[in-house]
């Protein structure tokens, strides 16, 4: 009987040719990996504005009082070539909210998740610090990123929490991109300057970062 539910519940999930690329199942780092890289496509769409989020959801009146800082990091990551997606759960392993891909400049939102207006501005300040540090390291086009702020700078609740989630040599960004994610507008500001030109104005260097700029001649020392 077993066997036979679960041959049902197979036969009953549709299987979008492009998804065929997926060789280790939905919800895997190999299905998240498809969507990355922009083979798998079914129920991954662009978000244009807010409109495109909160009509997904039954409390679409909740979001009014986010749109403005929603909308000018959208503005800002189009104008350096980000795009935003709204994707399936299908794509993301269990947990994961978001995901920024540093070569394809491109960050995806878990559908499941972003039905609150908080988890979504959590997840979208978030993932566009990534942006931003993406920016920070010479260039969005490239797949490098660099820290913005000096790590004595970010509060030691941020670095703790990193380094309960995430491996140790991730720790440096990902401790100020979860201080960003729950901090109104530092995102948005960081992603102004990018889009700017003035990433390296509105925020200095570190010693090492300034060294990578100089010698590959995106700065003058």
């Amino acid at each position: 009987m077993k066997h036979l539910l679960l041959a049902l519940l197979f036969a009953a999930t549709p299987v979008f040719a492009a998804d065929n690329k997926i060789t280790k199942g939905y919800n895997s780092m190999d299905s998240m990996g498809c969507m990355l890289l922009g083979e798998c496509t079914d129920g991954v769409e662009k978000v244009y504005s807010m409109l495109d989020i909160s009509s997904q959801y039954p409390n679409t009146e909740e979001f009014t009082g986010v749109t403005g800082e929603f909308h000018n990091m959208i503005h800002s990551l189009n104008q350096v070539g980000v795009n935003v997606f709204l994707a399936d759960s299908k794509y993301f392993p269990a947990g994961h909210r978001g995901v920024y891909h540093t070569v394809s400049n491109n960050f995806f939102l878990n559908k499941d998740y972003m039905g609150q207006p908080n988890v979504l501005m959590m997840v979208m300040r978030h993932e566009g610090w990534h942006a931003a540090q993406d920016c920070m390291a010479g260039t969005i086009d490239n797949s490098l990123i660099a820290i913005i702020k000096p790590e004595d700078e970010v509060p030691m609740i941020w670095r703790v929490m990193a380094e309960r989630t995430y491996p140790k040599s991730a720790v440096p960004w990902e401790a100020e991109a979860g201080w960003a994610g729950r901090t109104e507008n530092m995102t948005m500001n960081a992603l102004a300057a990018c889009a700017g030109g003035k990433m390296w104005e509105v925020y200095e260097p570190t010693a090492l970062t300034r060294k990578y700029l100089v010698d590959f001649g995106y700065i003058k020392d």
